[in-house]
């Protein structure tokens, strides 16, 4: 495995967490950063990606929250050789069903903590056609949803990032779901995400919006988790922050031609495009 062409990929809100949790980045991986903090995240992260680094010599590609932390940095390794030798494209936890925090669509991807095979996505990356995959077909899936223990809703559509991961099952492409749970008794939002072989590799806080504010609704949550790990925060180093300065201009010009759009239909001088099943 050429080491120097795996990196990690942030996005990041809230600059004061990631400072904690990337420091137990492995020390021999390059780390990137995208500034999320204007809204620019999920599906709008994913399409920056594809932009900044469409000429970057990355075959494997890590996204990484900053309210995610690792427990085991490198068990990333074995879990990309598997994901090699068995042709998985992504490696993920599914959106719905496997946390009770999360009751969205089962057959999708959540991606604070993702493994991506990135020299092929390159290969195959089309973003007109990835978002004209934003919907959802009844009974188009076949996945094995009998584990799942917490609720999910597989006609969900909630999140605009769904069309990505749609557009990879339509595309016959193999997904790796992992598994993962609730590590805390005292905890019931953290969770663990497993290797393989049910060792952990990475503990996800979620809401690192509300880490640090006045409220501290979360802080204190999100600092004991950390305190078991603050000797081992050793990763401190540089890395290339990224900005999409003009994201903010391009979201008020989406959301108007979206809005606009909606009108005309509504008035009858457009006509809605409609998904039909012929299966």
């Amino acid at each position: 495995m050429d080491i120097s062409k795996i990196a990690i990929l942030s996005t990041v809100n809230n600059f004061k967490l990631y400072e904690k949790s990337s420091s137990l980045y492995p020390s021999n991986i390059k780390s990137y950063v995208f500034d999320g903090r204007n809204g620019m995240f999920g599906i709008f992260s994913i399409i920056y990606m594809m932009k900044v680094f469409k000429k970057k010599d990355i075959d494997w590609l890590i996204l990484m929250d900053e309210d995610a932390l690792f427990v085991e940095s490198d068990l990333i390794y074995p879990l990309i050789d598997h994901m090699k030798a068995n042709d998985y494209i992504i490696s993920g936890i599914r959106d719905g069903g496997a946390l009770p925090e999360r009751a969205g669509n089962p057959y999708v991807m959540n991606p604070f903590f993702s493994i991506i095979n990135f020299k092929d996505l390159k290969k195959i990356w089309n973003k007109k056609e990835m978002l004209e995959n934003h919907y959802i077909l009844e009974n188009e899936f076949n996945d094995d949803l009998s584990d799942l223990k917490y609720p999910y809703n597989k006609t969900s559509m909630s999140e605009p990032y769904y069309g990505f991961y749609l557009w990879l099952k339509r595309k016959n492409k193999k997904m790796l779901f992992l598994e993962v749970d609730l590590p805390f008794a005292d905890d019931q939002i953290t969770n663990v995400v497993y290797d393989l072989n049910n060792k952990p590799i990475v503990y996800h806080t979620w809401f690192s919006r509300e880490y640090g504010d006045l409220r501290g609704r979360h802080t204190a949550r999100i600092d004991r988790v950390f305190e078991e790990f603050e000797n081992k925060n050793t990763n401190l180093k540089p890395v290339k922050i990224y900005k999409d300065h003009l994201f903010p201009l391009k979201e008020r010009v989406r959301k108007f031609k979206k809005h606009t759009r909606k009108r005309l239909i509504r008035i009858g001088l457009i006509s809605e495009k409609v998904k039909i099943n012929k299966s």
